[in-house]
């Protein structure tokens, strides 16, 4: 473990079991404070830390409470994240921001990814990645998560990235940073909602031993760059994909139509798909974020071992 700055905090449970070596899977808190609404968002926050120890494996959720990074939020720091109405979304470069002004924030995958690192933990869970966005041509609107992840070498667990970015320039940005893509069980990489975005990918993986492999080769080489393990919905639990595809092109012309920009369009399009779905989309993504939390655990076990 390295010795953490001023500004991050460990919490105990999370320290303790990384100078043991045991088994730590890092959670991101962006989709409790951001993603999810409440109480909803409460309920999953302790779920998913109840699910993760009953794997045997620590788990650490990661936020900013008054101006500090927690690495292993408490059940109470959860909450608050959750029901406080003034918390921040949080990427690795609003860090020195939030801390200056002592603010309370959910991280992204980026800011996630990058404490844990810092840490010590060697595995993470998320729902979806950001990426790039359509129209980044013109935009250059690209997710800081890629750039972060190209040099942080941790474990990441996902379903792929949302389908309403480019799925396809995204793959061929993870590429060119050299960031490693295998999919779970599937040479298809996944669509967040659908289990196949109709992209394939070069190669997979049967098993957690697999992945704790590929992250024990990648660092004997000496490589800054995460491994993303890209981990598909269900087939019986995703959105159709043929009324997906009608959703969500309804949902990208509503948003050019109301001139919706920048930042507001990941959110402009989400909630226009929850509602077009009738909550449909919620569901799936909480049958997402379950799925690769459990796989995260089993990878930890596999790294920790």
């Amino acid at each position: 473990m390295q010795t953490p700055a001023p500004g991050i905090r460990i919490g105990d449970e999370v320290r303790r079991a990384i100078e043991a070596g045991a088994p730590v899977l890092a959670l991101e808190s962006t989709i409790l404070s951001h993603g999810l609404p409440s109480p909803r968002n409460l309920e999953v926050g302790l779920e998913s830390e109840q699910l993760v120890r009953t794997a045997g494996v620590t788990p650490a959720t990661i936020g900013v409470i008054g101006g500090v990074a927690v690495v292993g939020l408490s059940p109470a720091e959860i909450e608050h994240l959750c029901k406080a109405g003034d918390v921040v979304k949080v990427s690795v470069r609003d860090l020195p921001i939030v801390r200056a002004k002592a603010l309370d924030g959910g991280t992204t995958v980026a800011a996630t990814a990058w404490l844990a690192h810092r840490a010590g933990i060697r595995v993470m869970s998320t729902g979806g990645l950001g990426g790039v966005h359509r129209g980044a041509s013109e935009t250059f609107d690209e997710s800081a998560d890629l750039g972060t992840l190209a040099e942080t070498p941790i474990t990441l667990v996902s379903a792929g990235v949302k389908s309403i970015l480019d799925i396809g320039a995204t793959l061929e940005r993870l590429e060119t940073l050299n960031i490693p893509v295998v999919g779970y069980r599937t040479n298809r990489y996944p669509g967040f909602y659908v289990a196949d975005s109709g992209f394939a990918l070069d190669y997979r993986i049967e098993s957690a031993a697999d992945a704790a492999a590929l992250a024990r080769a990648r660092d004997e080489l000496g490589l800054a760059s995460a491994m993303l393990v890209a981990n598909p919905v269900d087939e019986a639990q995703q959105l159709d994909p043929t009324f997906h595809d009608r959703v969500l092109a309804e949902a990208l012309a509503a948003a050019s139509d109301a001139g919706v920009a920048g930042h507001d369009t990941t959110p402009f399009l989400l909630d226009y798909v929850q509602r077009a779905t009738g909550g449909r989309s919620l569901e799936v993504n909480l049958e997402v974020y379950r799925g690769n939390v459990a796989l995260g655990a089993e990878i930890a076990r596999a790294v920790a071992g």
